[in-house]
């Protein structure tokens, strides 16, 4: 059995380019005691791929050049040697860019139920890793009802299950989108209340005009120019709540210059409050959203999409795609077909 996987050649510098990665095949190992050998079928893009690739600082250390490219997945288990993890089981977690993961004994994932009560794109969506990051994000910024919040990157992955969320609870929700088209879906599909065009040259005047009562939440995930315009809207003891930079990260490796905020002295005069947050560190919030988010979606009020591109040798491809805005909801490899 040979294994199909992209190890990190060097770092990219701004966009990540196709040689920046080497595809090597190499033999699968024999499992020692306390493994797992995992068939990989979906794999997640998400904008950490991004920063686990370059040397920036981090939450977690940047993946070694001629290592197999970090990422987060859904698989098979195909043979196992560990007692926890039966053949058959479908799990997700770090599994990383291959066809094929040794899964080490220290290492966990997360056995999905069986039979499985949605398709499983959506346990790396809005029942998985994006979706508890859209919760959490909002168990911190506690949107009350009437408060209005500001969301970025809406039509994104966890964009558009936090302003979804954020509206079941009361609030009033503003989106920031990319193009005409993702920001008529974030109104008429996922029930904003209104979207600014980041890319129309009046996009500030635009939510000046939405937020015409000020932010109290600001959901971030874009950085930059967009959250410094943000920053200007807040309202006396709002909250940003950082969830994402996505774009700055392509300044990682010298692509270009790291964008700082001119406005962060808003914090400071509005008695606001700025945090960040990464999701696998509130693990005690996990059964509780999950929860919440099962029933949303299963009535309906949550509403939940992909972007699936087919090919593992279109996993840079793919991760472009996310930083030019190509994409609408999850962005999702898909590696093999299951029973395939």
């Amino acid at each position: 059995m040979t294994n199909r996987a992209f190890r990190l050649r060097r770092r990219p510098v701004g966009e990540p380019r196709d040689d920046d990665f080497e595809v090597v095949e190499e033999p699968v190992p024999e499992l020692a005691g306390g493994e797992a050998l995992i068939r990989v079928l979906l794999l997640s893009v998400d904008p950490a791929n991004r920063v686990w690739m370059s040397d920036m600082r981090g939450y977690q250390p940047p993946v070694p050049v001629g290592e197999v490219m970090d990422g987060i997945g859904a698989g098979e288990v195909v043979a196992s040697r560990r007692p926890d993890l039966a053949e058959g089981a479908l799990v997700t977690g770090r599994l990383g860019w291959q066809e094929y993961c040794v899964l080490p004994a220290a290492r966990t994932v997360r056995v999905l139920p069986d039979p499985l009560p949605a398709p499983l794109p959506a346990f790396l969506g809005v029942l998985g890793h994006t979706g508890l990051t859209a919760y959490v994000g909002l168990e911190i910024g506690r949107p009350q009802p009437g408060e209005t919040l500001v969301v970025s990157a809406a039509a994104g992955a966890v964009g558009s299950v936090a302003g979804q969320l954020a509206a079941v609870r009361g609030a009033r929700v503003v989106g920031i989108a990319g193009g005409p088209a993702k920001c008529r879906r974030v109104v008429a599909e996922l029930g904003f209340d209104a979207c600014v065009d980041r890319r129309a040259p009046d996009w500030r005047e635009q939510l000046d005009a939405a937020t015409s009562g000020g932010v109290d939440v600001d959901f971030e995930n874009a950085g930059g120019e967009i959250l410094d315009h943000v920053l200007m809207r807040l309202n006396r003891g709002a909250r940003v709540v950082l969830c994402g930079m996505i774009s700055q990260y392509e300044a990682a490796g010298g692509g270009r210059t790291w964008r700082g905020q001119a406005n962060i002295h808003q914090i400071l005069m509005q008695r606001a409050t700025m945090r960040g947050f990464i999701v696998s560190d509130h693990a005690d919030l996990f059964p509780a959203g999950t929860a919440e988010l099962a029933r949303l979606l299963a009535e309906g009020t949550l509403t939940s999409e992909e972007t699936i591109v087919d090919g593992l040798q279109r996993l840079p491809a793919a991760l472009r795609r996310l930083f030019t805005g190509d994409s609408t909801g999850k962005l999702l490899v898909r590696v093999a077909d299951l029973g395939g």
